[in-house]
């Protein structure tokens, strides 16, 4: 069964936006109580108190007896508003536990023996598929966590909700799916592609010779290497026959 915390209130008169900014500048939180078949009771609770609660994590599965004035009921948190810029409670929802009565509550979800998964061993890794598991409980019962066994688990193995051992009293909230709760996945495996060949992918250097040219063949004119013609020497004439060769 989840602890149960203490937390005192003060009942508050005004509503609304006005009356609620009055009571944060005296370092206080609005709230509000409500259900268990009563009115809603408009409440504030100190500003540190709440803050301290809220960011040391599992507020809204925590049972708190509230002392509002002396009266003491007990409460679940159901909602809290924090401020878009500071990250400050503005605001904050009790719903009462009623003894008989039961609730819908997200419940963490937690691991262990890890060192007796044959799976882990062999280098594998825990995929926490859903971090908490939504049950109906009763109000006086609530589970602080459900806890799952990973002795045995080897690569690809599941533990599903059917397969959960639930507490006294509680059920999952939604029977119509079987939900994958955990399951053992292996180690990534990364491969490494082949290098691509230099010569399909590399331009020829220039002056090279191109791919089955024949050696000690010369150049195209005006291709890249090919050899300039001598500084100084004298064009053919336009129409001048071509020179003799030598014997």
């Amino acid at each position: 069964m989840a602890a149960i915390k203490q937390l005192a209130a003060v009942t508050r008169s005004g509503i609304g936006k006005g009356a609620s900014r009055s009571v944060r500048r005296e370092g206080r939180v609005p709230g509000v109580v409500y259900g268990g078949g009563e009115k809603p009771e408009p409440i504030s609770v100190d500003f540190k108190d709440l803050h301290k609660l809220i960011y040391s994590g599992h507020f809204l599965t925590t049972i708190f007896e509230l002392d509002v004035e002396g009266r003491k009921q007990r409460v679940l948190p159901r909602d809290y508003q924090l401020d878009v810029v500071s990250d400050t409670p503005l605001h904050v929802d009790f719903f009462r536990l009623k003894a008989g009565s039961r609730v819908r509550i997200a419940v963490p979800v937690h691991v262990v023996n890890r060192e007796a998964s044959p799976g882990l061993k062999k280098g594998g890794a825990v995929n926490l598929v859903l971090h908490s598991v939504d049950l109906l409980a009763p109000a006086e019962a609530i589970p602080e966590s459900i806890t799952i066994d990973l002795t045995g688990l080897d690569f690809h193995d599941s533990v599903h909700i059917s397969d959960l051992v639930l507490p006294e009293g509680c059920k999952p909230a939604d029977m119509r799916t079987n939900y994958t709760v955990v399951t053992v996945v292996p180690p990534t495996v990364f491969t490494e592609e082949a290098p691509v060949a230099a010569a399909a992918t590399t331009a020829a250097a220039p002056g090279a010779p191109a791919a089955g040219a024949t050696p000690g063949a010369a150049a195209p004119a005006g291709a890249p290497g090919a050899a300039a013609p001598a500084k100084g020497a004298a064009a053919p004439a336009k129409g001048a026959a071509p020179a003799p060769a030598k014997k």
